[in-house]
């Protein structure tokens, strides 16, 4: 018997959209620009600042979602002797905006490229995010162009990064990369992903890194309406995650070497942490013994069993605590990001993150030997507090469009029953917690409202009834059948 599948309907749809127009407004989140920055956007567009060396010989390919066009990154993988070389270009934002201008002062505001189930505000001017800064095929695009030389373990030997003029050859996306590998059909350079990305995630073991095989909750446009499902990272997500990864770590060394920069930070969870999740590891038969070390643990883990499941969402709490730190001067005394078990930096997505385009400024400027330019300087100190408030503002849009969608889904199902796994249960409040059900893809509340109930169990595959929708509050409420 096939699986239900709920949708909402297309008036539903109609709804959901002038709810989303009320939330943007009440975030105060624009979708329209400022005529000074179209203005310069477009004079930018047709002059940008574009550097001296060419290398649009490199046939470059990018890797993303299939209706991305906001293109960040593009890369290439060769062999080099007994190791392999990693070229990989960055869209170079800082050829289009101008220091103090109307398009970087907006960007500041903005912060983030903020993704609304019907519309995606950019950080930048579409002519610039999806048109003349992006690294479309076929296009020639000033970009920071990375070389990273590797052994014949992963292991990174040399960096380099420049400005270049650099055209992209394809636009791949995660599926057809899985394909292509998976079958022998990929040509060198792709099937190269398939060889340096695993190397790197050993190393990854070797520092005790940790990267939480968690599925993730999307929402997806069907058949005229918006559905709920979860997307499993494929290994090619992890793949290319992994050269992401590389180029942040090369560009947090350079950064600590020149004492100047801006890195992303984790510190260390506390030892009572991971107390607790040695208590719930307990709790769901997870099998963790004391000589294990808890990166191997989560490896070991298989996020399609519910007992997993549950245990891999109460390890997102270490997580929490993730900032920047701008440093100029003095490196900060903990420098490190306990997720990446290394210094990190982003610096990989500057047309969607506004911190980016100041630590790339800073690489390229700390590899060439130059000063670190002023404006970079003066700008440090006030991007983590930005970079904070944006990424909470991105929290908000993503948790209250999910919300959104899930009471429409459930909307007039009251009453009905479902199967789900009982992945989160509050300490303090033992009857509540959170319920993910399997069809729809749907988080939400779960409480026990009866006098005999026993503690929710944390990692159960349980029945459960739907209690009440309330689409206006974005809410939906779940009781144990």
């Amino acid at each position: 018997m096939p699986r239900r599948k709920l949708r909402v309907r297309t008036a539903g749809t109609a709804r959901i959209n002038s709810e989303l127009s009320e939330l943007r407004a009440r975030m105060e989140i624009h979708e329209s620009w400022p005529q000074d920055v179209l203005d310069e956007a477009e004079r930018a567009a047709r002059d940008p600042r574009l550097p001296t060396t060419d290398a649009t010989d490199l046939p470059l390919f990018t890797l993303d979602p299939p209706d991305s066009r906001d293109l960040d990154q593009a890369m290439h993988l060769e062999r080099r002797g007994n190791g392999y070389r990693v070229h990989y270009a960055i869209a170079d934002v800082g050829a289009f905006v101008r220091p103090g201008g109307a398009m970087d002062i907006e960007a500041r505001r903005r912060v983030e490229t903020l993704y609304f189930p019907d519309v995606r505000i950019p950080l930048h001017p579409p002519q610039l995010s999806e048109g003349a800064a992006s690294l479309l095929p076929d296009q020639d695009a000033p970009a920071l162009l990375w070389q990273l030389d590797l052994d014949a373990d992963g292991v990174l030997l040399t960096t380099d990064v420049r400005r270049a003029m650099v055209r992209s050859r394809r636009k791949l996306d995660y599926a057809g990369v899985q394909r292509a590998i998976d079958s022998g059909t990929a040509d060198e350079s792709l099937a190269l992903l398939g060889v340096i990305g695993p190397l790197r995630e050993e190393r990854e073991r070797d520092r005790g890194g940790i990267s939480l095989p968690i599925p993730e909750q999307e929402i997806e446009e069907d058949d005229g309406g918006y559905a709920l499902a979860y997307r499993a990272p494929r290994p090619a997500d992890g793949w290319n995650a992994q050269i992401s990864l590389l180029t942040g770590m090369a560009a947090a060394e350079l950064m600590l070497d020149a004492g100047v920069g801006l890195l992303r930070t984790l510190p260390s969870a506390p030892e009572s942490a991971y107390h607790r999740l040695h208590l719930v590891a307990r709790a769901l038969g997870v099998d963790w013994p004391p000589e294990l070390p808890y990166a191997q643990l989560i490896r070991s883990l298989d996020p399609a069993l519910p007992a997993h499941a549950a245990f891999l969402n109460e390890c997102t709490g270490l997580l929490r605590g993730a900032g920047y730190t701008a440093f100029d001067g003095l490196a900060p005394t903990d420098p490190g990001h306990a997720a990446v078990a290394a210094p990190y930096t982003h610096c990989t997505a500057p047309l969607r993150r506004l911190a980016d385009r100041f630590a790339g400024e800073v690489c390229v400027a700390v590899a060439a030997g130059d000063p670190v330019p002023g404006w970079v300087r003066e700008a440090l100190p006030e991007i983590p507090k930005l970079m904070e408030t944006g990424d909470r503002r991105a929290h908000e849009v993503e948790r209250a469009s999910v919300d959104l969608v899930e009471a429409e889904l459930l909307s007039g199902h009251e009453g009905e029953f479902f199967e789900g796994v009982v992945v989160d249960v509050d300490e303090r409040k033992p009857l509540t917690g959170t319920v993910q059900l399997g069809e729809p893809a749907v988080r939400a509340r779960l409480t026990d409202h009866r006098p005999d109930a026993a503690p929710l169990p944390l990692g159960a595959r349980i029945r459960v009834r739907l209690d009440s929708v309330d689409p206006a509050g974005r809410t939906v409420r779940f009781a144990p059948a």
